[in-house]
């Protein structure tokens, strides 16, 4: 189909200093956990991004120095010779496809503890940044910067620009924002100064000023140089001279970079969740910008939507699109909207799952996209798969493992049958995404079932529950059961051991409520998943006038939430609704009239009234027609897969999914993943060695 033409101006080349982008969709710098360790894993993930369409594609967090050491989060690095081997296969990968390759030089500042270098953090006045959650937090204390720190980094800039130049970078970073280094320069919070990088918003923006100088003269002019810088804080801070810091900052930077890249402080608010943020979230704090420069300006909002893409240029607030998590979800976005397939877009969730992996220290995961992480290891790609499907296959369940497995087996080549039980499909989102803020969660099964039914190989056959002799009789070639797990009424001990279910009337699980059950107040619900669900149930029964308690095991409400950016807006919730939140502490017993509770570490006993008790811990997987299958002599090959095999978040079961799928009829060889490793320091040279 041709493009829409409202979407033209999309395509639109944008001139970026000495370099110009092909289009408008810019795939802005966001960390993947892939660090110069897994070059060819990186090269891949950005390389598809490219591929897919995305005229520019940068790199996450690059350090410049051994000073900004994040350990143990992932990071990249451009230190030396190893570091220009490891970055240039990911630009040689952007530029095969006409795709401009930006990277993001970045020091931390007191922000990065310098765990594995112990080099002292470096910070403008010595503030330390006072971290509230214990991953973060650390007992050194950063050195206030001299005269020669502030020579060094400029310095390590230009260094790493040179070698970013000879890496085959087009565009070079100077990053000011999210607390980092040259940011704590901008607030005066962290910079208490009296020389002349401190004091007015002018002696204050002069290192960002200079850093921006200094790479572009490290590379003669040959680079672009863009200035990543956060504005939430400097946007409500009042400046004598403008209508905000923010303005003021901007102002006198204004012809400095040759882009800029706006964004928010936090990441809860700039990478926030659908749940509790809206697309385009970020317009009210940067929409200023592009009134002050004249240079081109890129911002992010989980854009999905291409009328709200076009929008945004249009009105004047950005001149490219900047895409992150959207990108991830779908490295063909701009392909899909340039050949007029908007509704093959297989669309953001914004469960921030992609966030969860760098707080996990590993390879970035999607939800939506299963083969986000995975395109050099297992050779996947999110769009094609090879057509080597022959015979029939039998997929038993309708949730997101179920739809996820009939859509990889059908672009195979398969004649695929999905049977679901229920009258719709969709398995646990039907339940899920009716809950407060979980709307857009439905786009996982929504794309899916959109591709299914544009296939001629696939039939869809809702409200069809199947024995295992239905199953037997059918005569598939294959069977994959994805029939989901159950949430459980067992209760968890204070040392974390399981304890077992209570026996007591009105005690609920998620399964209970999700069949249409409306507690009787007032509601506890205990919280051990300490995920997303139980505080979003814990909302909805608010939402429905019921009185709520919220009880969790751990010290903060859905604590693992602060993996996604989450935590910080459920408590808000939380509060918002009035629900009691009660930490730390676990049920030891309930009589429908009285919740009998324990302090985890003292042991104290405490009681409050409840009517009403729903249990949110331990699901189980497993799948008794799976079962009766095994136990059979059948002709069919059998496979068991997502929450059924191993129960975990949505993203588990569509990644768990998606292999199934891919393993279905092929040997084991061909589907064995391939393992990266760095590219080696050059050994020292012998003077070098003679002398130690």
């Amino acid at each position: 189909m041709p493009r829409n033409p409202r979407y033209d101006i999309l395509f639109e080349p944008v001139k970026i200093g000495p370099k110009t982008a092909k289009n408008r969709f810019f795939q802005v710098p966001h960390a993947s956990g892939m660090t110069n360790a897994a070059p060819h894993v990186r090269a891949a993930f950005r390389g598809m991004k490219a591929e897919g369409g995305w005229g520019t594609i940068c790199t996450g967090a690059c350090s410049v120095d051994p000073s900004s050491d994040d350990s143990p989060f992932p990071f990249a690095t451009m230190w030396d010779e190893s570091d220009i081997r490891s970055h240039a296969v990911m630009t040689e990968a952007v530029h095969e496809h006409g795709a401009l390759a930006g990277i993001e030089l970045w020091h931390g500042g007191a922000v990065a503890m310098n765990r594995t270098s112990r080099i002292a953090p470096l910070s403008p006045s010595g503030v330390p940044w006072m971290a509230t959650h214990v991953p973060f937090m650390s007992a050194q204390r950063p050195k206030i910067m001299d005269a020669a720190d502030i020579r060094d980094l400029i310095r390590w800039h230009c260094d790493a620009a040179v070698r970013a130049e000879r890496a085959g970078f087009d565009i070079l970073y100077v990053y000011a924002g999210m607390g980092y280094l040259p940011y704590q320069f901008l607030l005066s919070d962290y910079n208490q100064r009296t020389d002349a990088y401190g004091g007015t918003v002018r002696n204050r923006v002069r290192l960002v000023d200079e850093l921006i100088d200094a790479v572009r003269e490290a590379t003669h002019g040959r680079c672009a140089v863009a200035l990543r810088i956060s504005l939430q804080e400097l946007r409500a801070r009042p400046s004598d001279l403008a209508e905000s810091e923010a303005h003021e900052v901007i102002s006198l930077l204004k012809d400095a970079p040759d882009l800029f890249d706006v964004k928010m402080d936090y990441s809860a608010s700039d990478c926030s969740p659908s749940r509790f943020t809206a697309e385009g979230s970020h317009e009210p704090v940067v929409d200023f910008v592009k009134t002050l420069t004249d240079k081109p300006v890129v911002g992010v909002g989980r854009f999905t939507a291409p009328d709200t893409m076009a929008s945004m240029v249009r009105r004047g607030v950005l001149d490219l699109i900047g895409g992150a998590r959207p990108s991830i979800a779908d490295p063909f976005l701009p392909n899909k909207i340039n050949e007029g397939r908007e509704e093959d877009i297989r669309e953001c969730i914004g469960c921030n799952i992609c966030i969860s992996s760098w707080h996990d220290g590993v390879w970035v995961r999607c939800t939506q996209n299963p083969t986000a992480g995975e395109e050099w290891r297992r050779g996947w790609h999110p769009e094609q798969v090879k057509r080597d499907g022959n015979g029939q296959v039998l997929v038993v369940g309708g949730g997101p493992a179920g739809l996820e497995a009939a859509l990889t087996l059908g672009r195979r080549g398969y004649d695929v049958a999905l049977a679901e039980a229920r009258d719709d499909f969709g398995g646990r989102l039907l339940y899920e995404t009716a809950l407060p803020g979980l709307a857009q969660w439905r786009r996982v099964a929504d794309y899916r079932l959109g591709q299914l039914r544009k296939m001629p190989n696939v039939s869809l056959y809702p409200a069809s529950p199947l024995t295992a002799q239905d199953v037997a009789e059918f005569g598939a070639q294959h069977v994959v059961i994805a029939t989901g797990a159950r949430w459980g009424h067992q209760l968890c001990a204070a040392n974390e051991l399981p304890m077992p279910a209570l026996d007591a009337p009105r005690i609920y699980t998620p399964d209970d409520l999700a069949k249409g059950v409306l507690p009787e107040g007032p509601v506890a619900v205990f919280d051990f998943d300490n995920y997303y669900l139980g505080s979003a149930i814990a909302e909805d029964l608010a939402a429905k006038s019921l009185p709520v308690t919220y009880i969790t095991t751990a010290g903060a409400a859905a604590a693992w939430s602060f993996m996604t950016n989450e935590q910080p807006h459920i408590h808000t919730a939380l509060a918002r609704r009035g629900i009691a939140c009660r930490t730390l502490e676990v049920v030891t017993g309930f009589d429908g009239e009285t919740l009998r509770l324990s302090q985890i570490f003292s042991s104290e006993r405490r009681e409050i009234a409840a009517r009403s008790l729903v249990i949110v811990g331990r699901r189980d997987g497993g799948s008794a027609l799976y079962d009766e299958l095994a136990a059979q002599n059948n002709p069919f090959s059998l496979h068991l897969t997502g929450d059924a095999l191993a129960p975990g978040a949505i993203a588990h079961a569509t990644y768990q999914a998606h292999k199934t799928a891919q393993s279905i009829g092929r040997a084991a060889a061909e589907i064995a993943p391939r393992r990266d490793a760095p590219f080696s320091v050059r050994a020292l040279a012998p003077q070098h060695l003679a002398a130690k």
